[in-house]
């Protein structure tokens, strides 16, 4: 598509800049938590709102149920030959938090400081709203797309996304692609525009060890029945060697490398350590020898313990032996790893290393592969493109160190590979009080998003 036909898109969103806003200040108002059954009209209310402002934008759309809340389908029209691309959103959003650490109410979206702040204002109302608003651009002043654009927007995203593979296999004919767009990501940081291109897998378990049948008098039994909490702190600590590397065998064999070209890009980032470990509060850097905080935070896996429990732990103290301890674990993972290898690993390792004086019952909460894109596919080139358009400055190529299980889903059902163009800051305050999106990059957001639409 030409770039004179670019710029009058974005001729028409600078001009309806201040009444996109402010429907989106409409959006941002409803309560959409999709956690509390007390917001079901809110959630209800929320799905009607996408689905109007979607066919506002030229699209054609309809509320599909799920076993949860409601989902928004909807497209444009469909050309043989095209490239089709569907963008994936979500309408729900975090309950409020604490509200007294919110600077105005989490539902009375503010402008503070340039930045628009209200629950979901960044996660992710206000992304995935470029993406309709940038449809509306390209009707309004070329009346088509330049490609094929569809729309899922779920309601339960906030909530692990229940029914999203069931509702995916459903409709997969539907919404066939050649890319998947998602926006539910954010830049490197100030002045610094990015396209991700990885997420990491996870592994989330839980270990409960069990000796005595009760709570011992740890006098009398001490140094005779096993301790669980002594044999659980044995085994955690056995997770690490002295360079910070995992233990479990067989548990790098898979792990890629960074490309060349993502390592060097890496390494011209402008991050500071000092900065970063002030900001985490942090005395000093942790992790993996060999590996630089960037490299290890995107491309290394990890183990972490999140949280232990089990014995006395109220006021004062109480001499016993417990008789249970547990553990909840988590593992990040990298491309190539596989999930269901790696947690048959790590429940060998554990079984290996407990002892038979104490029981072992080991429980699963979460799974999830990693996921890599091509970083020279059509799709990835034109998302770059479409960045340095919009944002005028060209973008970082980044990973995510956290976990998005549905990419890896939406790979497996629709042969797809998935766009990450993220628009907020990484310190948005996305799940915390005060969450915001800078209205100047919510305007790079509809150009990126238009500019898309013509190059991919």
């Amino acid at each position: 598509m030409s770039s004179a036909a670019i710029e009058k898109a974005f001729e028409y969103l600078n001009t309806h800049k201040n009444r996109f806003r402010d429907e989106l200040f409409d959006w941002l108002k409803i309560a959409s938590i999709s956690a509390q059954k007390e917001h079901a009209a809110d959630m209800h209310q929320a799905a009607q709102w996408t689905l109007k402002r979607c066919q506002m934008a030229g699209l054609k759309a309809e509320i599909v149920e799920t076993d949860g809340w409601p989902a928004v389908l909807a497209e444009g029209p469909q050309q043989p030959g095209r490239t089709t691309v569907l963008v994936y959103g979500h309408y729900d959003v975090q309950p409020e938090g604490d509200l007294k650490l919110w600077h105005t109410g989490p539902f009375f979206p503010t402008i503070n400081e340039g930045k628009i702040v209200c629950r979901g204002a960044a996660d992710d109302k206000g992304q995935v709203f470029c993406a309709i608003l940038a449809v509306e651009a390209w009707m309004k002043t070329a009346g088509s797309l330049p490609v094929n654009v569809k729309f899922c927007i779920e309601g339960e995203e906030e909530v692990g996304s229940p029914n999203l593979a069931k509702l995916i296999k459903a409709h997969k004919e539907r919404l066939a692609c050649d890319y998947v767009i998602i926006h539910d990501t954010a830049q490197f940081g100030e002045d610094a525009p990015a396209v991700t291109a990885a997420t990491k897998g996870l592994i989330y378990k839980e270990i409960i060890l069990r000796g005595p049948k009760k709570d011992l008098h740890s006098g009398t039994f001490g140094g005779v029945a096993a301790n669980p909490a002594n044999v659980l702190a044995k085994v955690i600590a056995s997770f690490h060697d002295e360079n910070g590397r995992v233990t479990i065998p067989g548990f790098y064999d898979r792990v890629k490398e960074m490309s060349a070209e993502e390592t060097k890009m890496m390494e011209s980032l402008p991050f500071d350590e000092k900065a970063f470990l002030a900001d985490v509060g942090s005395p000093r850097a942790w992790g993996e020898k060999g590996y630089s905080v960037l490299y290890r935070r995107w491309a290394r896996p990890t183990l972490d313990v999140n949280g232990i429990y089990g014995g006395y732990m109220k006021e004062g103290s109480s001499t016993i032996i417990p008789s249970m301890a547990g553990a909840k674990v988590s593992m990040r993972l990298v491309p190539d790893q596989k999930a269901d290898e790696i947690e048959r690993l790590f429940e060998e390792t554990v079984r290996a290393r407990v002892p038979d004086t104490v029981t072992l019952e080991i429980n699963s909460h979460a799974r999830c592969d990693p996921y890599l894109a091509d970083v020279q596919s059509k799709g990835m080139k034109a998302a770059r493109q479409a960045v340095a358009k919009g944002f005028g400055k060209e973008p970082v190529l980044i990973r995510e160190g956290g976990s998005l299980p549905i990419l890896p889903m939406l790979k497996q059902v629709l042969g797809a590979d998935s766009l990450m163009l993220g628009y907020c800051q990484p310190n948005c305050n996305a799940h915390s009080p005060n969450e915001f999106l800078h209205v100047r990059d919510f305007e790079a957001g509809m150009r990126t998003s238009a500019a898309l639409f013509g190059l991919i």
